[in-house]
């Protein structure tokens, strides 16, 4: 009840528009701006939330007022990498703590990495960060770097892992490139990770052949789900399952960019299909599952933001379809959705550098 007074008392008299969707109107209220390339929004549990920013810093906005992170991890901001995904663990609390990924340094290349800090009392400060996890060295160039961080409900965390361009990467076992990696909470490996007794695998994959995945979340019966950029054509969302192999670039609904067919085609034994998939690309990144608390006709459902063509995608059913695309003049580069504590849905807009707030 505290966190939804302060959520109410933040938006009072604040000026909203409204986006169209089945259920009627929604209200659009711009609840912080001013930011380059915003990645991930991230709540805390007494009111405010968080943004990181891709070239570097990461915000707290709270009270209705915008202020600067010191303390962060150095970060190798280049191409699509710098500082990326930011999360709130179910614990902050008590602990504190901050979870970040972002691109760094690794020698001539660039690798991705997370890392834990203590968010001080008044948050302003990341103090004791920690590196928790670096994938292993492997790539140059500044594409694919994932990444996500969700926390499960064992407490452990999922890291979401992209191939850096370089696609048999994603097949490879002895790279973290293209795969999802889950690791205790102090940055080892948890005994029943699939591959932790082999000698020819890294032991943090948890799945693994996929291309770039930029948007990670738990459905309500907490599994795993990723959202991940295709070539032309073939952006997937994917249910992860333990040591699942899901193919790329061995399978494919897309093509590559020069036209020419990718791989052995749409499916291969031992692979697995995408849950949905979409053709043409709309460049998913952000991605969240509905609690149904503010909108119980949503409950269940997927939220997917697009870069490409500017709108959040709605997925639902059995077998999953996107039934709708939520789209407004805010819905500029959808980087990140979020549902907030008090059951609105937010979002991250790159064209507009800004976070916005769904309502009714």
């Amino acid at each position: 009840m505290a966190i939804l007074l302060v959520f109410l008392a933040f938006f009072r008299g604040v000026q909203a528009e409204t986006l169209p969707s089945s259920l009627g109107p929604l209200k659009v209220t711009r609840v912080a701006e001013g930011f380059d390339v915003p990645w991930a929004i991230a709540f805390l549990p007494q009111g405010g939330f968080l943004v990181s920013e891709r070239d570097g810093q990461l915000w707290v906005v709270r009270n209705g007022q915008k202020q600067a992170v010191k303390g962060i991890p150095k970060v190798a901001a280049e191409g699509q990498g710098g500082l990326l995904d930011v999360m709130v663990p179910r614990d902050f609390l008590d602990s504190r703590e901050i979870f970040l990924t972002y691109s760094k340094r690794q020698g001539r290349g660039l690798g991705t990495a997370l890392a834990v800090g203590r968010l001080s009392a008044d948050y302003t400060r990341l103090t004791e960060v920690r590196q928790l996890f670096e994938a292993a060295p492997g790539a140059t160039g500044g594409r694919h770097f994932g990444a996500r961080v969700v926390e499960a409900p064992d407490g452990h965390l999922f890291v979401s892992l992209g191939e850096r361009g370089d696609r048999p990467s994603a097949q490879n076992l002895r790279l973290h490139q293209g795969s999802v990696v889950r690791i205790a909470r102090d940055g080892s490996v948890p005994a029943r990770n699939p591959f932790a007794a082999r000698d020819d695998a890294q032991p943090e994959i948890w799945s693994y052949g996929h291309r770039n995945p930029q948007g990670m979340a738990l459905d309500l019966q907490g599994n795993l789900w990723v959202a991940e950029h295709g070539a032309r054509g073939g952006d997937e969302v994917n249910r992860i399952r333990r040591g699942a192999n899901y193919g790329w670039p061995v399978i494919s609904y897309g093509r590559h960019y020069s036209g020419r067919k990718i791989g052995e085609g749409t499916e291969k034994p031992g692979m697995e299909q995408p849950e949905w998939f979409w053709d043409p690309s709309i460049a998913p990144s952000g991605m969240m599952i509905y609690s149904g608390t503010m909108w119980p006709q949503w409950r269940g459902d997927i939220f997917v933001g697009s870069l490409k063509f500017d709108y959040i995608s709605r997925l639902s059913g059995a077998p999953l379809k996107e039934v709708e695309q939520l789209k407004s003049a805010q819905t500029g580069r959808i980087r990140d959705v979020q549902e907030a504590p008090d059951g609105s849905i937010w979002f991250a807009s790159e064209t507009e550098g800004a976070v916005f707030r769904l309502s009714r």
